[in-house]
């Protein structure tokens, strides 16, 4: 890139005529970039009476476990992103079986869509954003080594919802 033909685009912090909040506009062609939360697609996915985690080997917190999680692709439906996420993270193959949650957290601009799942097989490894992957039963899940508050969360809510029987999707605990 020279600089003469330097790549332009939203420079200017503004609030574009029609809209109540400051954006990003370009000041030469008035493109406005709005700038969305992301979206974090995971599941609590289960062999008999055990969940999968896996121990994360990148930032953030790096060592600690968690769902098989991440963001989601352009193009890509919610549940096939969770199926990919597993896949990559773990190497395992699951089936959807419902929406677990949606946890709204607005400090960090994430919106998190957590399934039920089973897996279809045992045979997980690692994959290149894990340390390791393990099949936890409920009373060795490492509590004081889970990498988001929203784990635990999802953690708990699936061990509700299956006593229960009630699988309607649950939402953030109180005051969160």
């Amino acid at each position: 890139m020279s600089d003469d033909n330097p790549i332009r685009g939203p420079s200017v912090r503004g609030i574009p005529e029609g809209d109540n909040r400051e954006r990003m506009i370009c000041a030469e062609c008035g493109y406005i970039l709005y700038d969305n939360p992301k979206i974090v697609v995971g599941s609590v996915a289960r062999w008999d009476d055990r969940i999968l985690l896996v121990r994360r080997s990148i930032e953030p917190r790096y060592g600690y476990w968690t769902l098989p999680a991440g963001y989601l692709e352009l193009n890509e439906a919610a549940s096939a992103g969770a199926e990919r996420e597993a896949w990559e993270e773990a190497r395992a193959r699951i089936e959807i079986e419902g929406l677990l949650a949606i946890y709204d957290i607005p400090r960090i601009s994430q919106v998190q869509l957590i399934y039920r799942a089973r897996l279809l097989d045992d045979a997980i490894q690692a994959g290149s954003e894990s340390l390791e992957v393990r099949l936890f039963r409920w009373e060795e899940i490492p509590w004081n080594k889970l990498a988001f508050p929203s784990i635990g969360w999802a953690l708990q809510h699936d061990r509700e919802a299956r006593a229960t029987r009630d699988f309607t999707a649950r939402i953030n605990p109180p005051g969160f």
